[in-house]
């Protein structure tokens, strides 16, 4: 079997990256949302001062942060890693190319085709090269025996490759989920103060009544917006890993076909 190297990902662990966006939001939190600038004597968000509004959503926000952030961090590694892993634009055309190659016994041109591609495909192709060329020099295994060598050495290089492929969708999916769900804890929290507001005694606090609602609106929107982002990467990668599976698939079929047809 081809030696596999590893596609994407990054070279720290995952709750380590968690933990330094988290530490990135707090600050920005505290000292961008939360600058004295921001604010009047009373503590309260000048008029039209988004910062201030935003610090005024709660300690809940750097953690909404935090979910906005990762969603865009685990994105971008996303898109390079399978921007990486898509190989060569012409996906079709080289297939097509190993596979005359293979049929009329080139099977070093096949191997410099794939070292040209790279990528997942080029190396799923690859492991079927490999096989190819090992089974047509071996004269225990029957016809039909050869061929299941080559579809199992390529299925089990497709089986490496397609976790590497779905790395951090999960983390994405995560998100997308989660970060509603605490966008609605925000809003309850922040409805909760308006009502205490408007349930105290004598006049109603109108500064806590504004920052309540804003708190409310506030997380409301930080969480939406990551949800809906997640959920449009997380269907994009989705499909942009479905059409490497199935181009792994037929870079198999061609293959097996190839071996067939030459050794008929």
């Amino acid at each position: 079997m081809s030696t596999q190297k590893k596609q994407g990902g990054f070279p720290i662990p995952n709750w380590l990256v968690f933990t330094i966006i988290f530490g990135v939001a707090v600050c920005i939190y505290l000292f961008v949302f939360g600058a004295k600038s921001n604010f009047d004597e009373l503590g309260h968000p000048l008029p039209g001062n988004y910062l201030g509004m935003v610090y005024a959503g709660g300690f809940i926000v750097p953690i909404l942060f935090t979910f906005f952030i990762s969603m865009a961090v685990f994105s971008i590694e996303r898109f390079l890693s399978l921007n990486k892993a898509s190989g060569g634009k012409d996906v079709d055309g080289f297939l097509k190319a190993v596979s005359q190659a293979l049929d009329n016994g080139k099977t070093q041109e096949a191997r410099d085709l794939c070292d040209r591609q790279k990528g997942t495909v080029a190396n799923v192709t690859l492991s079927g090269i490999d096989a190819f060329e090992s089974m047509s020099k071996n004269n225990e295994l029957k016809g039909e025996q050869k061929i299941l060598a080559i579809q199992k050495e390529m299925e089990e290089t497709t089986a490496l490759e397609v976790p590497m492929l779905q790395q951090n969708m999960s983390i994405l999916s995560t998100l997308a989920s989660v970060a509603t769900l605490l966008g609605l804890v925000g809003t309850v929290l922040g409805m909760i103060r308006s009502f205490a507001a408007l349930g105290a005694t004598g006049a109603p606090d109108q500064a806590a009544l504004a920052n309540g609602i804003s708190e409310a609106l506030i997380n409301t929107a930080l969480g939406i917006s990551t949800s809906l982002l997640a959920i449009i990467f997380y269907n994009y990668f989705s499909s942009k890993i479905d059409g490497m599976t199935y181009k792994m698939d037929e870079a198999q079929f061609l293959i097996s076909q190839s071996f067939a047809s030459k050794n008929a």
